[in-house]
């Protein structure tokens, strides 16, 4: 779990720098960031989507993933909790729960992420998740700046998703095939397709709901590609 904590120092770090710059840019500042954070959420989606060697799978997934995420109203849970903190810390910022889903949903969807609890997981040094570290450390800075205080509170559910990767990863570590790995990564690129658009005010998508696309995915790749 050493390098998930480092990684979720590095975040908090780099989201108190960006919180310096949120309260002194103008809105028009503000909002090229968003635009900017949008466009670029939208090239990994598309590199990470590209990743697949089986679009069958991939559309199972997020159709099944999609169905069951709105079962549970994921969406509406995760938000709750990001306005229970947000009450709890008497934060006027209405774009705290916003910050919070997009930081997360970009610090974990990416197959460092992955690789890096494997390895870690696995009983290697977290190399991996310390380079993470550094570029989301970095990337927090403008995220900060763009949404506020929510950026560093997604450490919550990053140490929940992440540090709960790595101690899998110590138990059925070997599982985890390259080819699992690349489907993984492509459902999470879609995933940040609709996040892009979400940013760039496109249309709003229940990204959250999306979520157990990640599980199922998973699981049909390990059996069926």
């Amino acid at each position: 779990m050493t390098g998930t904590l480092i990684n979720a120092g590095a975040i908090i770090a780099g989201s108190i720098i960006g919180l310096l710059f949120h309260s002194k840019l103008p809105e028009r500042f503000i909002r090229i960031v968003f635009q900017s954070i949008g466009l670029f959420t939208l090239f990994l989606g598309f590199y990470m989507g590209l990743k697949t060697n089986n679009l069958f799978l991939i559309i199972i997934s997020i159709v099944l993933g999609g169905i069951i995420g709105e079962l549970l109203n994921l969406e509406a849970g995760l938000n709750r909790f990001g306005d229970r903190l947000k009450n709890k810390f008497k934060s006027d910022n209405s774009r705290f729960s916003e910050g919070l889903v997009t930081a997360f949903l970009l610090f974990c969807m990416g197959s460092v992420t992955i690789l890096g609890a494997i390895e870690e997981g696995m009983g290697g040094k977290p190399n991996l998740l310390l380079a993470k570290s550094v570029l989301d450390g970095v990337s927090s800075i403008a995220l900060a700046a763009a949404f506020g205080y929510g950026v560093a509170f997604s450490v919550i559910p990053l140490l929940l998703y992440q540090g709960g990767l790595t101690l899998l990863a110590a138990y059925f570590g070997d599982y985890f095939s390259q080819t699992i790995i690349n489907e993984l990564t492509a459902v999470g690129g879609l995933i940040l397709i609709g996040l892009g658009i979400n940013i760039l005010e496109i249309k709003q998508l229940k990204i959250l709901n999306l979520l157990p696309a990640l599980i199922i995915i998973v699981i049909l790749a390990y059996f069926f590609a």
